[in-house]
């Protein structure tokens, strides 16, 4: 008899590591702290990680320091995914693609947001904090963004050629604000 004891403690032992291993190795991060984005994993949130993923942790912080909720996170995030796939970057769509304005003039957009001369000096532009700074201070003045489409808020904000441009990056953001909205330490 103790020998079956023993084979349906190994196997109910083994059923348990099937269920339970996957688990602890998920890729799903645990929720930390947008001031300390170093914490989330290795290989990201959603297809983003390194510079992009602490580049998301400011544009949620400069929204958290500005009084939005998660909709607001999520929309700044969701830009600037369409803008400059979260990297930091100082040329725009007149280099990349030979885009111009309306008037036929270049385009100067730089930055997360690939925000355009008008939105401030250079330096502001190509500061993460600053830019998205930008971008929510018009956000706060367009009445009525909470009820609109995401990707067209972000458009109205942006002034980009698509209104469905953004809408692409609406789950990764949520993904990545949410892996940012974990609690931090005092």
């Amino acid at each position: 008899m103790r020998p079956v004891i023993l084979t349906l403690g190994a196997l109910t032992l083994a059923a348990l590591l099937i269920v339970l291993v996957p688990m602890a190795t998920s890729h799903d991060p645990v929720a930390v702290c947008m001031d300390a984005p170093g914490d989330l994993p290795d290989d990201g949130v959603a297809g983003w990680q390194g510079e992009q993923l602490e580049n998301a942790a400011i544009i949620v912080r400069t929204a958290s320091e500005q009084g939005f909720g998660t909709d607001g996170k999520v929309l700044g995030v969701m830009a600037a995914m369409g803008e400059s796939s979260l990297h930091n970057i100082d040329y725009g769509d007149w280099e990349t693609s030979g885009f111009t304005n309306p008037d036929g003039s270049r385009t100067s957009s730089i930055g997360l947001f690939q925000q355009q001369e008008w939105w401030g000096s250079v330096e502001t532009r190509m500061d993460p904090a600053a830019s998205a700074a930008l971008f929510y201070g018009r956000l706060a003045g367009l009445a009525g963004w909470q009820q609109m489409a995401p990707s067209h808020a972000i458009n109205r904000v942006q002034i980009n050629t698509d209104p469905d441009h953004y809408a692409r990056f609406e789950d990764d953001a949520t993904a990545i604000v949410d892996a940012l909205s974990g609690p931090c330490p005092a």
